[in-house]
């Protein structure tokens, strides 16, 4: 029997890209069909040309893309630093590399796309892309998670895959056009890739709930320990963003609660705003660390996506800021905002310059926000199952 092949980002030492990949081979694995992830290392430096190739076009106008220029900056900098960063910074990739090899199961070595296509319909029933940032304009140029490499003999599964950002170039456009008219079946985790979808298609794509959410926190705790890592009443701070605001907000709170304050520091590149503001600062944290960490927090601040679906789905006291303040419209906000309006809870959403008093008295009615978790869950669980089953797309309102 033919396998169901997964393209994610499963190698990115990212919690939410990692635990969103793991969340989809879950999903395959409820229900009932045999799959792989597709492994990335022969294919690397091809979507890599590809990528570099992209940004040496792109005019330096967006937050992205200055984020990107800042990376080669942070890099230099760690080069001249004389701490403990990069050894750190070698421990938590260790507990990701622990973590991959632990539960992610992977395919071959494909040393090309080419060699991906010819072994494609022979090996794979059905390859299912997402989630995460997948579409983002680089990976649209690099051509890898378009799933463009796929025969048309084989079902093809966009499952809440995001364009990451409200509009795309010109440029990306025209290569979107393309390969979303390949993929047979399109869901997104964002209402602005809907509109994308529609624009560019005509098509009406659903709005599904991430791969995280189709679980709840309890079965998420086959990943992680049941006791806490870190005792005692603290606030956990996961940014990814460089906002000192955000973490002049997280002392306020520390100062007005008592609690202290734990960071996951330096997540994407080297941020000078995590420099100095929290009491702990673990670095051997893997995915199932974070989620304990996560868990047995009293307060939880961030600027993630996962991190604050995960925040809602363990009932926990959290507020979330937005990454980029520029509306441009290369801006991720977009995933915040649906995530939030769909639980219920647009409020958590802050930019730091909140009263905390104020904040403190906000509450959240959890026994809503489940009953609006469920509900999308169940309509994901649906739309996965009856896209793996390659029925033809609903009218969808």
């Amino acid at each position: 029997m033919k396998k169901t092949a997964i393209v994610s980002c499963y190698f990115q030492p990212n919690y939410g890209s990692m635990l969103q990949a793991l969340a989809t081979q879950m999903a395959l694995d409820r229900l009932g069909y045999e799959n792989e992830t597709i492994c990335i290392d022969g294919l690397n430096k091809e979507i890599r040309r590809a990528k570099l190739r992209y940004f040496a076009k792109a005019s330096l106008t967006s937050d992205i893309l200055l984020s990107k220029a800042g990376m080669a900056m942070a890099r230099m900098r760690r080069k001249l630093s004389k701490g403990d960063y990069g050894q750190m910074m070698q421990t938590r990739l260790q507990a990701f590399s622990d973590f991959e090899k632990k539960w992610f199961r992977m395919s071959e070595r494909y040393g090309s796309r080419a060699e991906l296509t010819q072994t494609c319909g022979e090996k794979y029933s059905a390859v299912v892309v997402g989630s995460d940032q997948l579409w983002l304009p680089a990976n649209i140029a690099a051509d890898y998670y378009t799933l463009s490499f796929v025969p048309d003999s084989v079902n093809t599964i966009a499952y809440a895959t995001s364009f990451g950002q409200s509009q795309l170039p010109r440029s990306s456009e025209r290569a979107a056009m393309k390969f979303l008219s390949h993929i047979r079946h399109i869901s997104v985790r964002e209402k602005s890739g809907q509109k994308i979808v529609a624009r560019l298609t005509g098509r009406r794509v659903p709005v599904v709930a991430d791969p995280t959410i189709l679980f709840d926190g309890e079965e998420w705790m086959s990943v992680q320990q049941e006791q806490p890592l870190i005792e005692g009443d603290y606030i956990f701070c996961y940014f990814l963003g460089n906002n000192p605001i955000h973490r002049a907000f997280a002392s306020r709170l520390a100062e007005q609660t008592g609690c202290r304050i734990v960071a996951l520091p330096h997540i994407d590149e080297y941020v000078r705003s995590d420099e100095g503001y929290a009491d702990e600062t673990p670095w051997e944290v893997g995915p199932g660390q974070f989620l304990n960490l996560l868990r047995n927090a009293q307060w939880v601040l961030t600027d993630s996506y996962h991190c604050t679906a995960f925040s809602m789905q363990y009932e926990r006291q959290f507020f979330t800021f937005r990454r980029y303040h520029r509306k441009t419209r290369q801006s991720t906000n977009s995933r915040l905002d649906t995530l939030l309006e769909q639980c219920g809870v647009p409020e958590r959403l802050l930019t730091g310059q909140e009263d905390i008093s104020a904040c403190m008295d906000m509450s959240i009615d959890f026994a809503d926000v489940g009953s609006r978790i469920d509900r999308l869950r169940r309509y994901s669980w649906k739309y996965l199952t009856n896209a793996l089953e390659d029925k033809a797309e609903t009218d969808l309102k």
